[in-house]
Protein backbone atom coordinates (compact mmCIF):
# COMPACT_ATOMS: atom_id res chain seq x y z
CA UNK A 1 0.00 0.00 0.00
CA UNK A 2 1.37 3.48 -0.83
CA UNK A 3 2.34 5.76 2.06
CA UNK A 4 -0.46 7.69 3.72
CA UNK A 5 -0.79 11.36 2.69
CA UNK A 6 1.34 13.73 4.75
CA UNK A 7 -1.03 15.16 7.35
CA UNK A 8 -0.57 15.88 11.03
CA UNK A 9 -2.02 17.63 14.01
CA UNK A 10 -5.43 19.24 14.48
CA UNK A 11 -7.59 20.56 11.66
CA UNK A 12 -10.70 22.68 11.16
CA UNK A 13 -13.46 22.65 8.57
CA UNK A 14 -13.01 25.61 6.19
CA UNK A 15 -16.36 27.39 5.90
CA UNK A 16 -17.27 30.67 4.21
CA UNK A 17 -18.88 31.84 7.46
CA UNK A 18 -15.44 31.76 9.06
CA UNK A 19 -13.63 33.68 6.32
CA UNK A 20 -13.74 37.13 7.97
CA UNK A 21 -12.28 35.75 11.21
CA UNK A 22 -9.71 33.61 9.41
CA UNK A 23 -8.58 36.51 7.21
CA UNK A 24 -8.26 38.76 10.26
CA UNK A 25 -6.18 36.06 11.95
CA UNK A 26 -3.79 36.02 8.98
CA UNK A 27 -3.05 39.66 9.70
CA UNK A 28 -2.81 39.43 13.48
CA UNK A 29 -1.07 36.08 14.00
CA UNK A 30 -2.63 32.80 12.99
CA UNK A 31 -3.57 30.25 15.69
CA UNK A 32 -0.84 27.66 16.00
CA UNK A 33 -3.37 25.01 16.95
CA UNK A 34 -4.72 24.74 13.37
CA UNK A 35 -2.45 22.48 11.32
CA UNK A 36 -4.71 21.82 8.33
CA UNK A 37 -8.12 22.60 6.85
CA UNK A 38 -10.83 20.44 5.32
CA UNK A 39 -13.41 21.56 2.78
CA UNK A 40 -16.23 20.10 0.73
CA UNK A 41 -15.18 20.52 -2.93
CA UNK A 42 -18.81 20.74 -4.10
CA UNK A 43 -19.06 24.06 -2.20
CA UNK A 44 -16.00 25.63 -3.85
CA UNK A 45 -15.58 24.21 -7.37
CA UNK A 46 -16.42 26.71 -10.14
CA UNK A 47 -16.55 29.53 -7.60
CA UNK A 48 -15.03 32.83 -8.72
CA UNK A 49 -14.66 36.30 -7.27
CA UNK A 50 -13.68 37.21 -3.74
CA UNK A 51 -14.31 33.79 -2.22
CA UNK A 52 -12.10 32.09 -4.82
CA UNK A 53 -9.31 34.58 -4.14
CA UNK A 54 -9.72 34.07 -0.41
CA UNK A 55 -9.46 30.30 -0.78
CA UNK A 56 -6.29 30.65 -2.84
CA UNK A 57 -4.74 32.85 -0.14
CA UNK A 58 -5.23 30.03 2.34
CA UNK A 59 -4.32 27.04 0.17
CA UNK A 60 -1.01 28.77 -0.61
CA UNK A 61 -0.20 28.80 3.11
CA UNK A 62 -1.88 25.73 4.63
CA UNK A 63 -2.52 22.07 3.91
CA UNK A 64 -6.08 21.37 2.73
CA UNK A 65 -7.94 18.11 2.20
CA UNK A 66 -11.20 17.45 0.30
CA UNK A 67 -14.13 15.74 2.00
CA UNK A 68 -16.85 14.99 -0.55
CA UNK A 69 -20.58 15.18 0.09
CA UNK A 70 -22.38 13.85 -2.96
CA UNK A 71 -20.52 11.12 -4.83
CA UNK A 72 -22.91 8.45 -3.52
CA UNK A 73 -20.48 5.55 -3.51
CA UNK A 74 -23.25 3.11 -2.65
CA UNK A 75 -25.80 4.51 -5.10
CA UNK A 76 -27.21 2.70 -8.12
CA UNK A 77 -26.86 5.60 -10.55
CA UNK A 78 -23.54 5.92 -12.44
CA UNK A 79 -20.73 7.78 -10.70
CA UNK A 80 -20.65 11.47 -11.56
CA UNK A 81 -17.49 11.45 -13.65
CA UNK A 82 -17.89 15.12 -14.56
CA UNK A 83 -17.81 16.02 -10.87
CA UNK A 84 -14.83 13.73 -10.26
CA UNK A 85 -12.82 15.34 -13.07
CA UNK A 86 -13.63 18.77 -11.65
CA UNK A 87 -12.50 17.57 -8.22
CA UNK A 88 -9.26 16.25 -9.71
CA UNK A 89 -8.52 19.62 -11.36
CA UNK A 90 -9.53 21.52 -8.22
CA UNK A 91 -7.21 19.42 -6.05
CA UNK A 92 -4.32 19.90 -8.46
CA UNK A 93 -4.95 23.65 -8.61
CA UNK A 94 -4.80 23.94 -4.81
CA UNK A 95 -2.24 21.17 -4.17
CA UNK A 96 -4.64 19.14 -2.01
CA UNK A 97 -3.23 15.67 -1.26
CA UNK A 98 -6.35 13.76 -0.24
CA UNK A 99 -9.99 13.16 -1.16
CA UNK A 100 -12.40 11.33 1.15
CA UNK A 101 -16.05 10.33 0.80
CA UNK A 102 -18.80 8.77 2.90
CA UNK A 103 -19.42 5.03 2.83
CA UNK A 104 -23.11 5.52 2.05
CA UNK A 105 -25.44 6.49 -0.76
CA UNK A 106 -27.29 9.76 -1.27
CA UNK A 107 -28.87 9.43 -4.70
CA UNK A 108 -31.67 7.54 -6.44
CA UNK A 109 -32.52 9.21 -9.74
CA UNK A 110 -31.88 12.44 -7.86
CA UNK A 111 -30.17 13.67 -4.70
CA UNK A 112 -31.66 12.42 -1.42
CA UNK A 113 -30.05 15.12 0.77
CA UNK A 114 -29.14 12.56 3.39
CA UNK A 115 -26.62 9.75 3.82
CA UNK A 116 -28.26 6.34 3.67
CA UNK A 117 -26.69 3.10 4.96
CA UNK A 118 -25.63 0.44 2.48
CA UNK A 119 -26.92 -3.13 3.03
CA UNK A 120 -23.96 -5.00 4.59
CA UNK A 121 -23.72 -7.88 2.14
CA UNK A 122 -20.84 -9.36 0.17
CA UNK A 123 -22.57 -8.29 -3.02
CA UNK A 124 -22.58 -4.70 -1.75
CA UNK A 125 -18.91 -4.97 -0.76
CA UNK A 126 -17.98 -5.93 -4.34
CA UNK A 127 -20.23 -3.24 -5.83
CA UNK A 128 -19.04 -0.36 -3.64
CA UNK A 129 -15.39 -1.40 -3.89
CA UNK A 130 -15.70 -1.34 -7.68
CA UNK A 131 -17.03 2.23 -7.55
CA UNK A 132 -14.21 3.24 -5.20
CA UNK A 133 -11.63 1.76 -7.58
CA UNK A 134 -13.28 3.64 -10.46
CA UNK A 135 -13.06 6.85 -8.44
CA UNK A 136 -9.40 6.18 -7.69
CA UNK A 137 -8.69 5.53 -11.37
CA UNK A 138 -10.24 8.86 -12.38
CA UNK A 139 -8.49 10.83 -9.62
CA UNK A 140 -5.27 8.83 -10.15
CA UNK A 141 -4.81 8.45 -6.41
CA UNK A 142 -6.15 6.50 -3.47
CA UNK A 143 -9.12 7.90 -1.59
CA UNK A 144 -10.40 7.33 1.94
CA UNK A 145 -13.91 6.32 2.93
CA UNK A 146 -15.65 7.63 6.04
CA UNK A 147 -17.92 5.63 8.33
CA UNK A 148 -21.24 7.50 8.13
CA UNK A 149 -23.89 8.27 10.74
CA UNK A 150 -27.38 6.97 10.05
CA UNK A 151 -30.84 6.78 11.58
CA UNK A 152 -32.52 3.92 9.75
CA UNK A 153 -30.85 0.54 9.99
CA UNK A 154 -29.76 -1.04 6.73
CA UNK A 155 -31.60 -4.22 5.74
CA UNK A 156 -30.29 -7.26 7.58
CA UNK A 157 -27.15 -8.41 5.83
CA UNK A 158 -24.33 -10.87 6.16
CA UNK A 159 -22.15 -8.82 8.54
CA UNK A 160 -22.30 -5.89 10.94
CA UNK A 161 -21.17 -2.33 10.17
CA UNK A 162 -17.58 -2.73 11.39
CA UNK A 163 -17.10 -5.91 9.34
CA UNK A 164 -18.62 -4.17 6.32
CA UNK A 165 -16.23 -1.21 6.61
CA UNK A 166 -13.25 -3.56 6.86
CA UNK A 167 -14.42 -5.67 3.93
CA UNK A 168 -14.82 -2.62 1.67
CA UNK A 169 -11.41 -1.27 2.69
CA UNK A 170 -9.74 -4.57 1.85
CA UNK A 171 -11.63 -5.15 -1.42
CA UNK A 172 -11.07 -1.59 -2.70
CA UNK A 173 -7.59 -1.25 -1.16
CA UNK A 174 -8.37 2.29 -0.03
CA UNK A 175 -7.84 4.30 3.16
CA UNK A 176 -10.11 4.99 6.12
CA UNK A 177 -11.40 8.38 7.26
CA UNK A 178 -12.55 7.52 10.79
CA UNK A 179 -15.32 9.69 12.23
CA UNK A 180 -15.30 9.29 16.01
CA UNK A 181 -18.53 11.23 16.51
CA UNK A 182 -20.33 9.06 13.93
CA UNK A 183 -19.34 5.95 15.87
CA UNK A 184 -20.77 7.47 19.04
CA UNK A 185 -23.97 8.61 17.28
CA UNK A 186 -24.59 5.17 15.77
CA UNK A 187 -23.76 3.42 19.03
CA UNK A 188 -26.55 5.35 20.77
CA UNK A 189 -29.01 5.06 17.90
CA UNK A 190 -28.45 1.31 17.45
CA UNK A 191 -27.25 0.22 20.89
CA UNK A 192 -23.75 -1.11 20.32
CA UNK A 193 -20.42 -0.70 22.13
CA UNK A 194 -18.39 2.10 20.45
CA UNK A 195 -15.12 0.92 21.99
CA UNK A 196 -15.61 -2.58 20.60
CA UNK A 197 -16.20 -0.95 17.20
CA UNK A 198 -12.97 1.05 17.48
CA UNK A 199 -10.99 -2.08 18.31
CA UNK A 200 -11.98 -3.55 14.93
CA UNK A 201 -10.79 -0.59 12.84
CA UNK A 202 -7.50 -1.02 10.89
CA UNK A 203 -5.13 1.61 12.28
CA UNK A 204 -2.75 1.25 9.34
CA UNK A 205 -5.41 2.53 6.92
CA UNK A 206 -6.50 5.63 8.87
CA UNK A 207 -5.64 8.94 7.16
CA UNK A 208 -7.35 11.19 9.68
CA UNK A 209 -10.26 11.39 12.09
CA UNK A 210 -13.33 13.58 12.55
CA UNK A 211 -14.77 15.19 15.66
CA UNK A 212 -18.11 17.00 15.75
CA UNK A 213 -21.10 17.95 17.86
CA UNK A 214 -24.66 16.71 17.46
CA UNK A 215 -28.24 17.09 18.70
CA UNK A 216 -29.73 14.64 21.20
CA UNK A 217 -33.37 14.42 20.15
CA UNK A 218 -34.20 11.56 22.54
CA UNK A 219 -32.26 9.25 24.90
CA UNK A 220 -31.90 6.73 22.08
CA UNK A 221 -31.77 9.12 19.09
CA UNK A 222 -28.94 11.46 18.14
CA UNK A 223 -29.01 13.62 15.00
CA UNK A 224 -25.54 14.28 13.56
CA UNK A 225 -25.95 18.03 12.96
CA UNK A 226 -22.34 19.24 13.29
CA UNK A 227 -24.07 22.23 14.86
CA UNK A 228 -23.00 22.15 18.52
CA UNK A 229 -19.87 21.74 20.66
CA UNK A 230 -18.39 18.26 21.05
CA UNK A 231 -19.74 16.55 24.19
CA UNK A 232 -17.66 14.83 26.87
CA UNK A 233 -18.44 11.21 25.86
CA UNK A 234 -17.15 11.92 22.34
CA UNK A 235 -13.97 13.51 23.74
CA UNK A 236 -13.52 10.39 25.86
CA UNK A 237 -14.03 8.21 22.80
CA UNK A 238 -11.33 10.20 20.96
CA UNK A 239 -8.92 9.49 23.82
CA UNK A 240 -9.79 5.81 23.54
CA UNK A 241 -9.29 5.93 19.77
CA UNK A 242 -5.81 7.39 20.23
CA UNK A 243 -5.03 4.70 22.81
CA UNK A 244 -6.21 1.86 20.57
CA UNK A 245 -5.33 3.09 17.07
CA UNK A 246 -2.60 5.70 17.45
CA UNK A 247 -2.55 9.50 17.43
CA UNK A 248 -3.91 10.30 14.00
CA UNK A 249 -4.57 13.76 12.54
CA UNK A 250 -8.03 14.92 13.60
CA UNK A 251 -10.35 17.58 12.19
CA UNK A 252 -13.16 19.48 13.92
CA UNK A 253 -16.33 19.74 11.81
CA UNK A 254 -18.79 22.59 12.33
CA UNK A 255 -21.30 22.95 9.50
CA UNK A 256 -24.33 24.54 11.18
CA UNK A 257 -24.84 27.26 13.80
CA UNK A 258 -21.22 28.29 13.19
CA UNK A 259 -19.86 30.52 15.97
CA UNK A 260 -16.94 32.97 15.71
CA UNK A 261 -13.49 31.44 15.27
CA UNK A 262 -12.61 32.34 18.86
CA UNK A 263 -15.34 29.97 20.09
CA UNK A 264 -14.16 27.10 17.89
CA UNK A 265 -10.47 27.37 18.70
CA UNK A 266 -10.76 25.83 22.19
CA UNK A 267 -12.13 22.64 20.60
CA UNK A 268 -9.27 22.55 18.06
CA UNK A 269 -6.88 23.14 20.94
CA UNK A 270 -8.54 20.31 22.88
CA UNK A 271 -7.79 17.98 19.95
CA UNK A 272 -4.16 19.13 19.95
CA UNK A 273 -3.96 18.64 23.72
CA UNK A 274 -5.34 15.10 23.44
CA UNK A 275 -2.80 14.34 20.73
CA UNK A 276 0.00 15.67 22.94
CA UNK A 277 -1.08 13.39 25.78
CA UNK A 278 -0.92 10.35 23.54
CA UNK A 279 2.04 11.22 21.32
CA UNK A 280 5.34 9.46 22.11
CA UNK A 281 8.09 11.78 23.30
CA UNK A 282 10.03 11.01 20.10
CA UNK A 283 7.12 12.23 17.92
CA UNK A 284 7.01 16.04 18.17
CA UNK A 285 3.97 17.97 17.00
CA UNK A 286 4.34 19.42 13.50
CA UNK A 287 5.09 23.13 13.40
CA UNK A 288 2.14 25.31 12.55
Amino acid sequence: MPSLPRLSGAGLGFRRDLLPDLEAALESGFPRSIDFFELAPENWIDMGGRHARALRAFTERFTFVCHGLSLSLGGMTPLDQVLLRKIKAFMAQHRMPLYTEHLSYCSDQGHLYDLMPIPPTWEAVKYVAGRIRQTQDILEQKIAIENASYYVAAPIGEMDEADFVNAVLAEADCWLHLDVNNIYVNSVNFNFDPVAYLKRMPAERIVYMHMAGHYQEAPDLIVDTHGAPVIDPVWQLLDTAYDLLGTHPTCLERDFNIPPLAELLPEVQAIAAAQARHRPASQPRAAA
